[in-house]
């Protein structure tokens, strides 16, 4: 069984405020640091570089949420210092297959993403069965978004978590939209890897300190998800 896991993902622009974030965030207690897709697009594989020559000793997922020329995007990645790196279930199967033969050359963790799938757990399913490592049961912004622009109830990767958590042996992160609260309960769902989005706002009651310390406020949530 994974051990709770506390991935920061770095939707951030600029890099400087993305490695000061890194570095407040590990010092907090985060296990995994996540070069989100906005880091990606703004600084590509230099992104990757400076947070590897900065933390040389933390995991990096690269999130490329890679659709296509799987091995080149996740070798390049990997040769960066990635430790992870994630490929769409919405690729052809091909794709993961290449992605994942590239995770086996370099020693490299790969996360298979559902998002978008018309059947969420059969997408997670089709996932681990092409060799993913870990599922991210992902609801995107732009489905939140429509969804409750339309006027009905916006879908949380909660819905369906635990069914995704039954279908795979391999471990599950919930992404998508998901309160400080929930994104704590994961592991209660068998889903150990927890996602916090960064900027951060610590403005649920459980996890505000009385100085509004956010650093003080992740460590609370990360010895939270690390005692379950």
């Amino acid at each position: 069984m994974h051990k709770p896991t506390v991935q920061i993902s770095l939707d951030l622009i600029d890099l400087d405020e993305a490695i000061d974030t890194a570095a407040m965030a590990l010092r907090a207690g985060v296990d995994w640091l996540e070069a989100g897709t906005p880091l990606l697009l703004a600084h590509g594989l230099h992104s990757v570089s400076a947070l590897r020559e900065n933390f040389p000793q933390a995991p990096i997922v690269a999130d490329l949420k890679t659709m296509d020329g799987g091995y080149l995007e996740a070798e390049m990645m990997a040769k960066a210092g990635a430790t992870h790196v994630v490929v769409m279930a919405r690729s052809h199967e091909e794709t993961v297959k290449c992605v994942v033969q590239c995770g086996m050359d370099y020693g490299v963790g790969i996360m298979g993403d559902n998002l978008g799938c018309p059947d969420m757990v059969e997408g997670a399913r089709n996932l681990e069965d092409l060799g993913c490592g870990y599922i991210v049961h992902h609801i995107g912004y732009d489905e939140r978004r429509g969804i409750a622009a339309a006027g009905n109830r916006m879908p949380s990767p909660l819905d369906q978590l635990e069914e995704v958590v039954g279908a795979v042996s391999v471990p599950v992160q919930a992404v998508g939209g998901l309160s400080l609260e929930q994104a704590v309960a994961c592991p209660s769902y068998g889903a150990p890897l927890v996602v916090l989005g960064a900027p951060l706002t610590i403005d649920a009651d459980s996890f505000q300190t009385a100085s509004g310390d956010v650093e003080a406020s992740l460590k609370m949530i990360c010895d939270q998800v690390h005692s379950t």
